[in-house]
């Protein structure tokens, strides 16, 4: 396994933190920095959250299979009571005494003055009891609404798990960009004092007649120059490290502790496809919403089903008039309902939700193209900034050489001022370059891994054995 780091010399790094960083600046580790992004992101915390409604949801709805009990209380006001008056009844209605014998119809005339009317309620009443029904059959639906609850909660856990891999790839872009512009930063502050040293050799030169004034000068406009992009340089290291304390939420300014690099042996291509493809929470959330799609299938279809439950009824309080004293305490039964005529649309439901379920299934086939283009796209991409960052190592040895030869010639008189700041120019562009290849290598690498899964596993690729 052959990695390659591209480290800061500590002198010089050292001496340009010291710039921007106060003293208690935190060297953080990348792993260290993905833990503390999961544990403080608040964009992750509230979907976090999103799944820990959709599990109450999902426990919720299995109380479908429960029967549903109420306690309920009543109080009614009737227009009367409702009552019988014995006159009203036709054998007494018709009753004639004067037929009857004098001294028997004495008797019983006392009888019909008595009162008559008997109450069977009040006019007021007030009743309380405990209902229940218990559904037995569905035609599905039930089960199948328990079964979107599910996979809305298996949904919400991989839309936490997609968002997870964009901040991996976000704090990838931001901690190695950090690194990136200190490397950068330092490269033109290894420009500026070459150019500082080319400058007062310029001067001497100049007092001792070996080269003329216009030389001299553009030595001192070359190091002025050069003081300005190391100036700028050092400003987009602290911009950069601004990013990455607010990425991490930090109380102050973080320095990264893990370098650039170059990891020559990863897996191949196929691996990572195979892996993405498995594994990608994107294509898992299609998934679930395409069960939940065939689901409400089921649910569109219930419609057309009948419905058969259990009902039962127990009397806590019924007051006490002569009909209440009668009636039975409780009750229990079983209902079937049968829809005939529905007015709910059910057939074109039923064609909704199965179009509901193409239209996943087309989505996910071009999801799951697009997602291979993706990984192997970014899979050349991390061989092609590899490739730069190796080529250049010859180029970088070449404008190595080239200044040495510049600057001895310089000082011997065989070549110009812009000769020597031309040379430290083309070597301070080879270096930004092969770091702006390495960068790019990482955050490939970090796309990749994040892609396939993998974020626990990118360590690998930059830890000795």
């Amino acid at each position: 396994m052959i990695r390659h780091f591209w480290g800061l010399n500590v002198a010089s790094l050292g001496c340009i933190v010291s710039l921007l960083l106060p003293v208690n600046a935190n060297a953080i580790s990348f792993e260290q920095a993905w833990q503390d992004v999961l544990e403080k992101n608040q964009s992750l915390a509230a979907n976090k959250e999103n799944v820990a409604r959709s599990e109450a949801l999902r426990d919720a709805a299995k109380d479908l299979y429960f029967p549903k009990v109420d306690l309920t209380g009543n109080y009614t006001r009737l227009e009367k009571p409702v009552s019988l008056d014995l006159k009203d009844l036709e054998p007494l209605a018709s009753l004639d005494l004067s037929g009857l014998d004098p001294a028997l119809g004495q008797i019983l005339a006392p009888l019909l003055n008595l009162p008559t009317v008997t109450n069977f309620t009040e006019q007021d009443i007030t009743t309380s009891s405990i209902r229940a029904i218990w559904p037995l059959y569905t035609g599905g639906r039930r089960g199948a609404a328990i079964d979107i609850a599910r996979e809305q909660n298996i949904e919400a856990g991989k839309v936490l798990a997609m968002q997870q891999q964009a901040k991996f790839e976000d704090l990838a872009k931001v901690y190695f960009g950090v690194v990136l512009a200190a490397q950068v930063a330092e490269t033109y502050k290894e420009v500026e004092d070459g150019l500082k040293k080319h400058q007062r050799n310029a001067v001497k030169l100049e007092q001792q007649g070996q080269i003329a004034f216009v030389e001299r000068l553009q030595a001192d406009a070359s190091y002025d120059k050069a003081k300005v992009d190391t100036r700028k340089a050092l400003r987009n290291y602290e911009i950069a490290q601004l990013a990455l304390k607010e990425l991490l939420h930090a109380q102050q300014a973080i320095q990264p502790s893990t370098r650039l690099f170059t990891q020559a042996d990863i897996p191949e291509l196929e691996s990572y496809m195979s892996q993405t493809l498995n594994s990608y929470p994107g294509l898992a959330i299609l998934d679930s919403k395409s069960e939940q799609a065939k689901k409400m299938v089921t649910i569109a279809k219930g419609g057309y089903m009948p419905e058969v439950y259990m009902f039962g009824n127990y009397d806590i309080y019924k007051g006490d008039s002569l009909a209440a004293k009668y009636a039975p305490d409780w009750m229990v039964g079983v209902g079937v309902s049968v829809p005939i005529i529905d007015n709910s649309g059910r057939s074109g439901k039923v064609n909704a939700a199965n179009s509901t379920v193409l239209q996943i299934s087309y989505i996910r086939a071009q999801a799951e193209r697009d997602l291979g283009l993706l990984v192997e796209k970014t899979y050349r991409e991390a061989e092609l900034a590899l490739e730069e960052y190796q080529g250049l190592e010859s180029t970088l040895a070449l404008a190595k050489e080239n200044l040495r030869i510049r600057l001895k010639a310089f000082s011997q008189g065989l070549a110009t001022s812009l000769d020597v700041v031309d040379a430290e120019m083309y070597q301070a562009s080879v270096k930004t370059q092969r770091q702006s290849a390495a960068y790019s290598h990482v955050i490939a690498l970090a796309k990749l891994t994040a892609l396939s899964g993998e974020m626990a596993n990118f360590s690998q690729y930059y830890r000795f054995n």
